[in-house]
């Protein structure tokens, strides 16, 4: 299986809110207070609202959700940003296995997690530290700055 690259996060990054999930219950009230964090934010233009909006509950709850199901809790969410993106940091503690794309597993047959939010973040990476595994996805403040 192909692998998602490692790297660290963005530098110089402000952190916003930061969310711990034990169980996939949590998932509705992450979804909920992201659109709160951001909705008004002084950062987004307020006609990329929704579009941007969208991508990042969506890419959020896939990565949490992967967190939740694949690693070990509890799950931690982080919404962080810098000059020009918003970079969502989701960590759990199971340094014992990689983040993998499924890319050749049949549709119906889930795993997409990190595909979608390849297809919906600027870049997607991954790190470790001694105590967690780090998946990350960068997004931009305007949505005419979506490359892909």
């Amino acid at each position: 299986m192909q692998t998602i690259r490692t790297s660290p996060p963005p530098p110089h990054a402000e952190q916003l809110h930061l969310w711990t999930l034990e169980s996939a219950a949590g998932l509705r009230e992450l979804r909920a207070s992201i659109q709160r964090e951001l909705i008004g934010h002084p950062l987004v233009r307020a006609a990329d609202h929704d579009d941007i909006l969208d991508r990042i509950v969506l890419v959020a709850t896939e990565l949490a959700t992967n967190a939740i199901r694949h690693g070990r809790p509890p799950t931690e969410v982080r919404l962080l940003r810098n000059d020009d993106s918003v970079i969502l940091d989701v960590a759990d503690r199971d340094l014992s296995r990689i983040p993998e794309l499924a890319n050749t597993r049949p549709l119906h047959a889930g795993g997409r997690g990190l595909l979608l939010a390849l297809t919906f973040s600027l870049e997607v990476g991954w790190y470790a530290t001694e105590e967690k595994k780090h998946i990350w996805a960068t997004f931009p403040l305007r949505a005419d700055d979506v490359t892909r």
